[in-house]
């Protein structure tokens, strides 16, 4: 299976898992909500979802048809796809992985906008990985700028700079999501301690009805 193939798989199950779709809506929700699936098109689905079915991770139903929704095979009858068990576990299974593909630019926007779904171990570690990627394609960046500033005209400098602000906007952006997950996890992980009081034997800190003081929270 190809990398593209791939990542149009897992897109298909994660939208799957939300609610059984026929064809058609399948493809505008790829369009709308997943960008990188603009240029897809029915020759590229249809093949993907036939695969799944086989594969035991889709099931076919009969679904109703509208004036507005084009068959996905040209026939009148429209099929409605829904995941089974399988597929469910098989999504799930590949929503857990944090290996090198999850960071990479085509696969990185995909994992990101099903993050609803995923663990908050398995978020960190995927945005960990891209910072790290990206930290290293910006060391090359300024290392090949260092060497060849000298040799480029001006506008092909002004490019490089834009390219290298570009990664280093999204390293701050992902350094504030990481640091966000890290600090929401805290707060759940110190919440029954914060609760407690060792002077008043595990009593609640706060009498008398009022409630806590926010400056007293730490992050």
């Amino acid at each position: 299976m190809s990398r593209r193939s791939g990542i149009l798989e897992f897109a298909v199950l994660g939208l799957l898992r939300e609610s059984p779709m026929h064809g058609y809506e399948l493809r505008k929700r790829l369009n709308t909500s997943l960008g990188v699936f603009r240029a897809f098109s029915y020759g590229s689905l249809y093949p993907c979802l036939k695969a799944l079915v086989q594969q035991g991770r889709l099931i076919e139903e009969p679904g109703n048809t509208s004036e507005d929704a084009v068959p996905l095979s040209g026939r009148r009858g429209r099929i409605v796809y829904r995941l089974t068990a399988e597929g469910k576990e098989h999504f799930e299974e590949l929503l857990a992985q944090t290996g090198p593909d999850a960071w990479e630019d085509e696969h990185f926007g995909i994992r990101f906008a099903f993050f609803g779904q995923t663990s908050r171990d398995v978020r960190v570690r995927v945005l960990e990985g891209r910072r790290s990627r990206l930290e290293e394609r910006l060391a090359k960046m300024r290392a090949s700028l260092s060497r060849t500033r000298e040799r480029l005209d001006d506008y092909t400098l002004e490019l490089q700079r834009h390219g290298m602000e570009s990664v280093e906007r999204e390293v701050r952006w992902l350094t504030e999501l990481i640091e966000s997950e890290r600090a929401g996890r805290d707060r759940r992980t110190d919440a029954p301690e914060e609760r407690q009081s060792e002077e008043t034997g595990g009593q609640p800190r706060h009498q008398g009805g009022n409630p806590p003081d926010p400056s007293e929270e730490t992050t």
